[in-house]
């Protein structure tokens, strides 16, 4: 197992010091309603994209740079539900939106799979950003069961496209956030609950590249791990006391959601974020649990981050690539989540799903319903 040392102290930066270019690109109504809650929960070090055919829907962004596609194509009213319609609008824009694209490093696609837009071009917008040289990871939704046969069929074609086009791609399942849902909640909470998952997604391996003094090493780390990466699987676990750091890493591990093996991942990133009071001895506890966890192959990329707010804490976040496209692991358990408040820089956690794509799930967040 190869094992990375980055040591760093750091507090969270605003923009990648050395010039690295992180865009989050939300594409349709679903991507754009999350792209516009990350950017008001103050992810760092990226910048934000919406991309859509409803030019009403774009009107609503905040703190989010928009782009209305196919014009001639729709009239700006949307594509009706029908993927290709979007992907024609795409066609229409495709020259202005590698524009927006260029000089990008990474680029998440963040879309609700099912709809028109979404669904039809977020794979477009993949393609463009991987030619450009961008290290491009889809984090995308399934639609809720009540959505519809139409939708759901819409969203299969949708990924089996998008997951051609992308390094890394973690598909969220929105039926299996059901069981957060206790009672009667109101059809918002459901969509928000959803945008959340992908929040957590991007920032998830976002802030291993942002939150840092050593930018480029991180990102050179992450492409590592994620180019060509295929599935992948995330989860994060924290702990507080004396036995903060094996509480973090066990429960990273031991996630309802976390089905597929680490020993399946042929590239793991590790992220160890403590206080000014992480030991050495700790580190090296985290980092024995997961070399019982891994393939002995597996290229393991291990960082350390120390920032004062997470004094007496550790929080571990693990992220596992080269997961086999045909791989069905089934997922038995439903999703718990942790509402106990902590510090906003929990990423979503993860396995893979049915079709061989990711599932995430939330694990030690902010309580959000």
């Amino acid at each position: 197992m190869l094992f990375k040392w980055l040591n760093r102290t750091s507090e969270r930066v605003e923009e990648a010091a050395s010039g690295v270019s992180i865009r989050v690109v939300g594409v349709g109504g679903g991507g754009g309603n999350a792209v516009r809650r990350m950017a008001d929960d103050g992810i760092h070090g990226v910048r934000f994209l919406a991309l859509n055919t409803d030019i009403q829907a774009l009107r609503g962004l905040r703190q989010v740079q928009t782009f209305a596609i196919g014009p001639k194509t729709t009239g700006g009213t949307g594509s009706g539900g029908q993927p290709e319609v979007g992907r024609k609008a795409m066609r229409e824009s495709q020259a202005q939106v590698g524009g927006l694209l260029q000089g990008a490093d990474m680029v998440f696609i963040a879309a609700g799979m099912g709809g028109g837009t979404g669904t039809g071009a977020a794979s477009m917008v993949a393609d463009l950003a991987r030619k450009q040289g961008a290290l491009t990871v889809g984090v995308v939704t399934q639609p809720f069961g009540f959505e519809g046969s139409k939708r759901r069929a819409n969203a299969d074609q949708g990924l089996t496209r998008l997951k051609q086009k992308v390094d890394t791609l973690i598909v969220v399942e929105n039926d299996r956030l059901l069981p957060a849902l206790e009672g009667r909640v109101e059809l918002e909470k459901a969509f928000r609950l959803a945008d959340e998952v992908l929040r957590q997604g991007v920032q998830g391996i976002s802030d291993i590249v942002t939150v840092s003094g050593m930018i480029n090493v991180d990102f050179a780390d992450v492409k590592a791990v994620m180019a060509g990466g295929g599935s992948a699987f995330m989860a994060i676990g924290h702990g507080e006391g004396r036995d903060a750091a094996a509480q973090a890493a066990r429960s990273a591990l031991a996630n309802p959601l976390f089905d597929a093996p680490l020993e399946g991942a042929s590239g793991v990133l590790l992220n160890v974020t403590g206080g000014p009071d992480l030991t050495l001895g700790q580190v090296h506890e985290v980092a024995d649990i997961v070399h019982e966890a891994a393939d002995s192959g597996a290229n393991v990329i291990f960082g350390v981050v120390q920032q004062r707010r997470m004094k007496g804490r550790v929080s571990v976040t693990l992220v596992g690539t080269g997961i086999d496209w045909e791989e069905e692991p089934v997922i038995e358990q439903a999703m718990e989540v942790i509402t106990k408040r902590r510090e906003p820089l929990a990423p979503a956690s993860s396995s893979v799903s049915r079709n061989g794509h990711s599932q995430a799930a939330l694990a030690g967040t902010r309580p959000l319903l």
